[in-house]
């Protein structure tokens, strides 16, 4: 009886005993206008979601990222231009002393610094994210196993996206990376064999039909000569014309055969075709032939 009093009680104002109406944070009488009680706090969903089989969505932050030192956690002191004179000073002082603290120790600076450079490479090469995350792992699993003491952490950092893009089996030739990093080619490919030694990436041989449609692009074929060219990629594999060679070098000739056999103008050059390979006319002109034959 008394539990049932308390709830009638709170239905009710307190002054008038009229009937309360709860709109946004307030709950106010409709009869008199006072307000009983204030509730600040949003209680609701941040993130809409309209998906069906989402019917109740959480409050959420921020994801975790594995392209960050400390995966995202961390917080940030900014700058505002309203705070003057002694306050100003010591946020300052506040914003430098965290900067220091959320830094703590020298591998977490090579971290910071390694996962700045993935991002830059993955960003010059039109990688996609999923590349970056995998890369910033692998640099922190080789980190852990203490694989870069004599290693320039550019060089590792362009080795990490190299194998990532390898794992993944997005076509990215050395090369490419390379050209984009700021290491030597010497640098990257001494910390991809420690990478690929050490930690035993499941990498395999790479397919010639990846580099298709990208070199098709650059060389402004048509979609007919690229499948065209996917078929000569297909048949040099059963009869084994791609073991020891360079896979870019291979997608090249298939695609300036198949430019050959579409067009008797052929619309590309061996030397346009090497260019966009980054192999020799030499090295194009072997596989041309045999596939010829």
């Amino acid at each position: 009886m008394s539990q049932a009093r308390t709830a009638e009680a709170t239905r009710t104002c307190p002054e008038c005993d009229g009937r309360l109406n709860s709109a946004g944070d307030e709950t106010c009488c409709a009869s008199c206008g006072l307000v009983v009680s204030e509730d600040r706090i949003d209680r609701g969903p941040e993130w809409h979601s309209f998906a069906d089989d989402d019917t109740n969505p959480e409050r959420t932050g921020a994801p975790l990222t594995r392209s960050r030192h400390d995966r995202g956690l961390s917080t940030e002191i900014g700058r505002s231009t309203k705070l003057k004179g002694r306050k100003r000073r010591q946020f300052a002082r506040l914003r430098r002393q965290h900067n220091r603290a959320r830094i703590p120790t020298k591998q977490d600076r090579n971290q910071v610094y390694s996962f700045t450079e993935i991002k830059r490479l993955v960003g010059a090469l039109s990688l996609p994210e999923r590349v970056q995350d995998h890369a910033c792992s692998l640099f922190r699993s080789a980190q852990n196993e203490d694989l870069l003491r004599g290693r320039s952490l550019e060089g590792f950092a362009a080795a990490t996206v190299y194998a990532a893009c390898r794992v993944a089996s997005v076509s990215r030739t050395m090369d490419e990376v390379a050209g984009n990093s700021r290491g030597t080619a010497a640098e990257l490919k001494a910390a991809y064999d420690a990478l690929n030694r050490e930690l035993g990436l499941p990498v395999g041989p790479i397919d010639p039909a990846e580099y298709l449609p990208r070199y098709a692009s650059k060389l402004d074929l048509s979609t007919r000569v690229e499948r065209r060219a996917r078929e000569f990629v297909s048949e040099a594999e059963e009869r084994g014309l791609t073991s020891g060679r360079n896979p870019s070098g291979v997608a090249a000739a298939c695609l300036y055969t198949a430019a050959k056999t579409v067009d008797s103008c052929g619309g590309v050059t061996q030397a346009e075709a090497a260019g966009v390979a980054d192999v020799t006319p030499v090295t194009l002109r072997g596989t041309y032939h045999d596939l010829r034959e």
